[in-house]
């Protein structure tokens, strides 16, 4: 029996990082060695990126960020439990402890998820065809709730769940980032009925048959 024939993905993610990061990701875009890309809204580039992607035709998606630089936001920029004393982020590691603490207000979340996508709008002119998380914060319990409740609203059909085969034997990582990186592969499992649930769909093949 012929198997089935499956799309390779790829995605170029952090689009409007910066300036430099903007053209190497075109750079692989006009090669061929990406299939599409993920817009930081929040980044020091993002009008430039959306330019970029609207003048090459590149398929473009929401990177919500919930983790580095500042909110897009005008009501979470000042005080919110998802800014530091300074009015940043986080932090990849400072996002999670807050979660485990119970101190993140989902309400907030939602709210900048939203104003991202909102910004995004803005920028492109359309929907994002798809929302992933920067740091993989998407797949976070509580947050992954919110963003594909939000997701749902927003009929934003796709997003991804960060899995990594092989990573058991990775044995060459440090303890600590294999450690991290494996609870993010758990987080990612645990995320997908929810993404089910509210249909949106896994830009990963293995992932559609988990239950």
């Amino acid at each position: 029996m012929p198997q089935p024939r499956l799309m390779l993905v790829i995605t170029g993610d952090d689009f409007g990082y910066c300036p430099r990061r903007n053209q190497g990701i075109v750079d692989c875009f006009l090669a061929g060695g990406i299939s599409n890309v993920s817009l930081l809204v929040n980044g020091s580039a993002a009008k430039e990126a959306a330019d970029l992607a609207k003048r090459h035709q590149i398929p473009i998606g929401l990177h919500a960020n919930l983790s580095e630089g500042t909110p897009v936001g005008q009501n979470l920029q000042q005080a919110s439990t998802l800014i530091n004393p300074q009015g940043f982020f986080l932090g990849k590691k400072g996002i999670r402890q807050a979660l485990e603490r119970g101190q993140l207000s989902m309400n907030q979340v939602e709210l900048e998820l939203r104003a991202q996508v909102r910004r995004f709008m803005a920028l492109t002119g359309h929907l994002p065809h798809h929302m992933d998380g920067h740091q993989h914060v998407h797949v976070l319990p509580d947050i992954r709730e919110v963003f594909a409740q939000v997701l749902s609203d927003l009929r934003i059909p796709y997003t991804r769940v960060p899995m990594e085969p092989g990573l058991h034997s990775c044995t060459w990582l440090p303890a600590h980032l294999q450690s991290f990186y494996m609870q993010v592969e758990k987080d990612a499992l645990n995320s997908v009925p929810v993404f089910k649930h509210y249909g949106i769909r896994l830009m990963f093949p293995d992932v559609e048959s988990l239950e």
